[in-house]
C-alpha cells in the first residue's frame, strides 16, 4: 500500500495521515509489457514462458506455414484479431484474500458475523419451540431424486459433445461450416435445448431441482455455442488460408472483421543490408496477399501463441473447456502455475456453507410470510384495500431476507462455485465480477455483476447481430429479448406457470437505461445507486 510520503514527499509532517488505496489496482500485465521509461517493449522480447525459440521451418514450405511462424512471432507482442477475443488474464476476483480490494474488507467479514448471528439465534428458537434445531421442508426439497438429478445432469453435460465431432467432420470431410455446419449445429442446440428443458417437467422434478437443471442447460448451451461457432470460423479461415497457397484460384477479397477487431500487426523491417530506398522500394511492392495471409494467420493462433488451429480439437481440450469457469471458448487460456488444495477445500466449503444459510433463510424468514399471507388471502373475503394492505405487508416482510438470498446466490455462484472450478482447472483470470454495487446505472450492472455472461452475449449476440450490419440500438435490444427469454424460462421452471412476467420486466430495462442516461440524471450518482438497488 502506498503510504502517504511516497505521495507527497516534500511535506513529511502529514505522514501520519491515513489516505485511501487507488480504486483499481495497477495492471501487472500491463506494466510488464512497459519499459522502465514508459515505452512499449520491443516485439523481440520475449516473456517468462517463452523460450523465444520457434522450430525452423524448410526451405520448401508452402506459404501458408511461413504466415503461421511469422504471426506466432507477433501474436504475443500486439494481439490483433479478426473474431472478438476476450481478454484473459492473470487476475483474482474482488473478494479473494490476495486481492488488492481491501477497503471493505471489515463490512464483508460483518456480513458474515451477521448471518452467524442470525442462524445462532434461529437454532435456540427452533430448539425452544420445537426441540429441533432446525426445520426441515427446504432439506426434503434439496434432497428429493437427488440421484436422478445427477445422472440427468451428467448425462446432459455428455450430450454437449456432439460438437466435437461435428467440428472434426467440418475440417476433415469437405463439409463447409458456412454452408451447412452451421445449420446442422443451430438445429441440434435447438432439439437439445427443447428436450433437457422438458425433462424435469416429465420426471415431476421439485422447483429446487428444476431451476438448478435449467441454469445448468442454459450455461452449457452457451458453452456449446461458443465453441461450434468460434472452431466453425477458424475452419473456415484455415480453409481460406490453405487455398491462397496457390493464388491463382483462390480469393483475394480482405478479410472479414467484427466490429471491435483492429488492423493486423505490423510488418517486421526487412532484413539485409539494403538501403533506406530499396526498403521502402520493397515495402511499396509488398502484395496486399501477404497481407491477407497474416491476417488469417493469426486467427489461427492462440492469444498466448502455444496452440494453433486445429490442435485444440481433440476430448480433452473440450473436456478442460467444460471444466472451466468461463462460457466464451478460446484455444488457449493463462493458468496457474499449480493447484492451491488448501484454496480449493476453502471454497469447496463455503459452497455447502452458503447452501446452508439459504436453505435457514427461506425456512424460517419466508416460507412462514408466504403461509400466513396465503392463508390470510383465502380466508377471508377481504375488500381490495385490505388485500393490497396484505400484500403491501407481505413484500415489506420479504425485502430483506430476499437481499439476503440475492447476496448469498451471487457469492456462492461467482466467488466460490466459479473459484473452486477455477482452482482445478488452474484458469488464471478469475474475476468474474466487478465493483457491481457501486453501479450507477443499468447497463453497468449488467456488465460487473456476471462478467462471463456478460462476454459471451458481447461476443456471440451483439457483435455478431453488428457484423450482420444491425444497427446498435437493434443490436442492443435483440441482446435483451435473448436474455429476458433465458430469464422468464428459469421464472417459469420455478413457478412451472409461463406468463411473460419476467420478459416484460427485462425489456423494460431498456427505456429505464436510456431515462438514467439523460444529462440530468446521469451525473447524479447516490440517485442512481439508490434507483438501482431498488430495481434488483
Amino acid at each position: 500500500m502506498s503510504s502517504a510520503a511516497d505521495l507527497h514527499p516534500a511535506n513529511a509532517d502529514h505522514d501520519h495521515i491515513l489516505r485511501p488505496r487507488p480504486t483499481k489496482p495497477l495492471n501487472a500485465q500491463l506494466l510488464r509489457a512497459h519499459g522502465s521509461d514508459g515505452t512499449m517493449k520491443p516485439s523481440g522480447t520475449h516473456s517468462e514462458t517463452s523460450s523465444g525459440r520457434s522450430t525452423p521451418l524448410p526451405p520448401d514450405a508452402p506459404p501458408s506455414q511461413r504466415s503461421i511462424s511469422y504471426v506466432r512471432r507477433q501474436v504475443r507482442a500486439q494481439p490483433k484479431r479478426l473474431f472478438p477475443t476476450i481478454d484473459y488474464a492473470a487476475r483474482v476476483s474482488h473478494f479473494d484474500r490476495n486481492s488488492d480490494y481491501r477497503d471493505f474488507r471489515g463490512f464483508f467479514s460483518l456480513f458474515w458475523i451477521g448471518l452467524a448471528i442470525m442462524v445462532i439465534t434461529t437454532m435456540l428458537r427452533n430448539v425452544k419451540d420445537t426441540g429441533h434445531p432446525l426445520r426441515r421442508q427446504i432439506w426434503s426439497l434439496l434432497t428429493e431424486k437427488v440421484w436422478q438429478l445427477g445422472l440427468s445432469d451428467l448425462a446432459m453435460v455428455a450430450s454437449t459433445g456432439v460438437s466435437l465431432p461435428l467440428q472434426l467432420w467440418v475440417r476433415r470431410n469437405g463439409l463447409r461450416w458456412s454452408r451447412g455446419g452451421m445449420a446442422i449445429q443451430s438445429l441440434y442446440q435447438l432439439a437439445w435445448l427443447v428436450f433437457w428443458v422438458a425433462w424435469p417437467f416429465l420426471q415431476d422434478w421439485a422447483w429446487t431441482a428444476q431451476v438448478y437443471f435449467t441454469l445448468h442447460a442454459l450455461a452449457l448451451l452457451m458453452k456449446m455455442h461458443s465453441y461450434a461457432f468460434y472452431n466453425g470460423h477458424l475452419s473456415e479461415t484455415e480453409r481460406r488460408l490453405s487455398a491462397l497457397d496457390t493464388p491463382a484460384t483462390a480469393s483475394k477479397a480482405p478479410a472479414d472483421r467484427y466490429p471491435t477487431a483492429q488492423s493486423s500487426p505490423p510488418k517486421p523491417d526487412d532484413v539485409g543490408s539494403g538501403t533506406e530506398e530499396e526498403k521502402e522500394k520493397d515495402a511499396d511492392d509488398k502484395s496486399s496477399l501477404t497481407s491477407l495471409r497474416e491476417d488469417l494467420a493469426l486467427e489461427l493462433v492462440s492469444p498466448l501463441g502455444r496452440v494453433t488451429y486445429p490442435q485444440n480439437l481433440t476430448a480433452s481440450n473440450y473436456v478442460d473447456y467444460l471444466l472451466c469457469p468461463t462460457l466464451c471458448y478460446e484455444l488457449e487460456y493463462p493458468r496457474t502455475s499449480k493447484i492451491d488444495y488448501l484454496e480449493l477445500a476453502w471454497k469447496t466449503l463455503a459452497v455447502f456453507g452458503c447452501i446452508f444459510l439459504l436453505t435457514v433463510t427461506s425456512e424460517e424468514f419466508i416460507l412462514p410470510v408466504l403461509r400466513e399471507s396465503s392463508g390470510r388471502l383465502e380466508g377471508t373475503h377481504q375488500g381490495l384495500v385490505d388485500k393490497g394492505l396484505i400484500l403491501a405487508e407481505t413484500i415489506s416482510m420479504l425485502l430483506f431476507p430476499f437481499m439476503i438470498c440475492f447476496l448469498l446466490v451471487f457469492l456462492v455462484i461467482f466467488e466460490y462455485v466459479l473459484g473452486a472450478f477455477a482452482e482445478i482447472t488452474r484458469f488464471a483470470d478469475r474475476q468474474f465480477y466487478e465493483d457491481w454495487w457501486n453501479s450507477t446505472d443499468w447497463l453497468e450492472f449488467s456488465r460487473e455483476w456476471n462478467i462471463p455472461v456478460h462476454n459471451f452475449f458481447r461476443r456471440h449476440v451483439y457483435l455478431s447481430s453488428r457484423s450482420a450490419h444491425l444497427s446498435r440500438p437493434t443490436a442492443t435490444a435483440l441482446t435483451f429479448l435473448i436474455s429476458a427469454l433465458a430469464h422468464e424460462l428459469v421464472m417459469g421452471c420455478m413457478t412451472k406457470k409461463f406468463r411473460g412476467y419476467g420478459l416484460v420486466a427485462m425489456m423494460l430495462q431498456l427505456p429505464i437505461v436510456a431515462l438514467q442516461r439523460m444529462r440530468w440524471v446521469r451525473g447524479r450518482r447516490v440517485l442512481n445507486m439508490c434507483a438501482l438497488y431498488v430495481l434488483i
